[in-house]
């Protein structure tokens, strides 16, 4: 993964990573959220990634070149402290991938899961109830029975939860 300054960043001090998916990294200013409008017209969400807040972001913009995250990997992260390093790994991954990496190992079958969805955060160039539509798709694929699912709104825009059962065993007819 390569780590390059954007516009005026190369003259002042880069304090953060924005990530989108694997796909790029770049040196940011503090901003939360940056929209960059690609030449064909696309736009692309970036998100911070501060390395004062995450050893792996720190590491990144130290040099380091390649995480070994790409989108669908299976990744073991230890020293999630306040979760803003897991968050971006997240993004980069895709939490679905990662609830069903989780549950294959730690979740007994008929658990209960619950996961957040950050639509933007998986995919900014569709609508976030597609985005909801196609995780809840991904889940259910891997064995997961989403039961209720809502949206996070006015507390968080683009946001969802999703709460149900992993690998349920199925219901026993009534003796007659």
């Amino acid at each position: 993964m390569e780590v390059e300054a954007v516009g005026a960043v190369e003259e002042a001090a880069a304090v953060g990573v924005m990530v989108e998916g694997a796909v790029e990294v770049v040196a940011a200013e503090a901003a939360e959220e940056l929209a960059v409008e690609n030449e064909d017209g696309t736009k692309v969400e970036y998100r911070v990634w501060n390395p004062f807040r995450s050893k792996l972001a720190a590491a990144i913009l130290g040099g380091v070149d390649n995480i070994w995250i790409t989108p669908g990997s299976r990744v073991l992260y230890l020293g999630a402290a306040s979760g803003t390093t897991v968050s971006h790994v997240s993004d980069i991954v895709g939490p679905a991938r990662i609830l069903a990496l989780n549950a294959s190992y730690f979740l007994k079958n008929g658990g209960h899961f619950v996961i957040s969805i950050k639509a933007n955060c998986i995919d900014s160039t569709v609508p976030a109830e597609a985005v909801f539509a196609q995780v809840v798709k991904t889940l259910q694929v891997d064995q997961f029975k989403p039961s209720e699912q809502v949206t996070l709104e006015p507390f968080e825009r683009d946001h969802a939860c999703v709460v149900g059962g992993y690998r349920m065993p199925k219901k026993q007819k009534a003796a007659p």
